[in-house]
């Protein structure tokens, strides 16, 4: 090969700065072309792994059919303290808002006018028993002597009446001191329940019981306390003929289990019981009145106080308790997303009962063991395989979230 010129043999070295770059990029794209033929082609088209859902696997049990209800509370029992003898008001005997007993005296009333009738009728009565013992002995001497002739019978007889006369006199003086005993013992007013009173409706000095039995307190007994509350005549009759179709069973074999839960959303620590539900229909709303009875120990609840009653009158049986955002409800029906056994997704549909606590009560449509998606549907894709993982609800740890998410609700 003939030798080259000396400026051809250097042209490349003395050439413009951007040759040079483009004679280096061609040499880095020969070399990368060169690696790229020895590269693994399954790891170069690797397809990304599935996306992670939640999911909750369906475990069915026994649920209670819980439905929600206003309710008002009320004073198992109330007792008017009034005042059964007329006086001045001498004396209240209580502290206001406190708890008391049968029988503990609340308010005292002027007795002198009714010591003093007491004590006259004791007087009358120990007259009339010194007559009647006059007139017996009088009527015992008389008997022998009208059986000799020695007397005429008309005095014998008008002897035995004096001492029948006598008699009726003590009945009537023991019967006096009786009711001048009863309004002397009125002066002194007590309760006639155990429970808490409330304020003093009279002050002392003030003139009672003139004409009427003048209100001078009220007590209410707090434990247990009643809640009243009504229920659409449509639901218990939709109820009753669950039950006696055998798809539901009552929820105990006592009174139905009641939660009362309060204004700021929290729920009274002792459960309550059903005691009646009314025998008639009020025809102007359509609802009928029920009541139950709920423990207050520590007199949280109040009378007069509304509430919300959560009613456990049924039990469904094989149901499935799920998150809410798990369901689709739509015109056409509700559904939810199941995964299959080679993770892809498909929609199931269910049939829905009531809502408890922010879940689903499912009735049919899921079986045992399945997976249902729960979070995650934003990366679901057609015919596209996931990952189930157990769904964490919010705030849950993780080692019992799922199981406590999948559970059934029980009492």
């Amino acid at each position: 090969m003939p030798a080259l010129p000396a400026f051809a043999s250097t042209g490349i070295a003395h050439a413009s700065s951007p040759v040079r770059h483009f004679a280096l990029a061609l040499a880095a794209v020969a070399v990368l072309s060169a690696c790229g033929k020895g590269a693994d082609p399954a790891a170069a088209g690797a397809a990304p792994p599935p996306p992670e859902v939640g999911v909750i696997t369906v475990a069915p049990g026994d649920v209670g059919l819980v439905t929600e209800l206003p309710g008002r509370l009320e004073a198992s029992r109330v007792a008017q303290v009034r005042a059964r003898a007329t006086g001045i008001l001498q004396q209240r005997l209580f502290r206001e808002g406190s708890d008391v007993r049968a029988g503990q005296p609340l308010f005292r009333i002027d007795a002198a006018p009714y010591a003093a009738a007491y004590e006259s009728a004791q007087a009358t009565l120990a007259k009339g028993q010194a007559n009647l013992a006059q007139a017996s002995a009088l009527a015992e001497r008389y008997k022998p002597l009208v059986e000799a002739n020695a007397i005429s019978k008309q005095d014998y007889a008008n002897a035995v009446a004096a001492q029948k006369q006598a008699e009726a006199d003590v009945a009537m003086g023991k019967a006096a001191v009786q009711t001048a005993k009863i309004n002397l013992d009125y002066a002194a007013v007590t309760a006639p329940i155990s429970g808490r009173i409330g304020r003093a409706l009279v002050t002392e000095g003030a003139l009672v019981g003139q004409g009427e039995a003048t209100q001078l307190a009220v007590i209410q007994q707090i434990d247990p306390m009643y809640v009243n509350f009504t229920q659409p005549a449509a639901e218990v009759l939709k109820l009753r003929r669950a039950l006696e179709a055998g798809q539901l069973k009552r929820a105990s074999e006592g009174a139905a289990s009641v939660r009362v839960v309060l204004e700021d959303g929290t729920e009274h620590t002792r459960p309550g019981k059903l005691l009646f539900s009314d025998l008639t229909v009020d025809a102007s709303s359509g609802q009928i009145t029920l009541r139950a009875e709920v423990p207050n120990p520590g007199g949280a609840l109040l009378p007069g106080l509304y509430v919300r009653v959560r009613l456990e009158q049924a039990r469904a049986g094989n149901a499935i308790l799920l998150p809410q955002q798990a369901v689709t409800r739509s015109g056409a029906g509700d559904s939810v997303m199941v995964v299959a056994a080679d993770g892809k997704v498909s929609p199931r549909p269910v049939k829905i009962g009531e809502s408890q606590n922010g879940r689903w009560v499912v009735l049919d449509g899921l079986k045992a063991g399945e997976q249902v998606v729960v979070d995650g549907f934003q990366k679901i894709r057609p015919n596209a395989p996931v990952k189930p993982v157990p769904w964490q609800p919010a705030g849950a740890k993780p080692a019992a979230a799922a199981a406590s998410a999948s559970a059934p609700a029980t009492k």
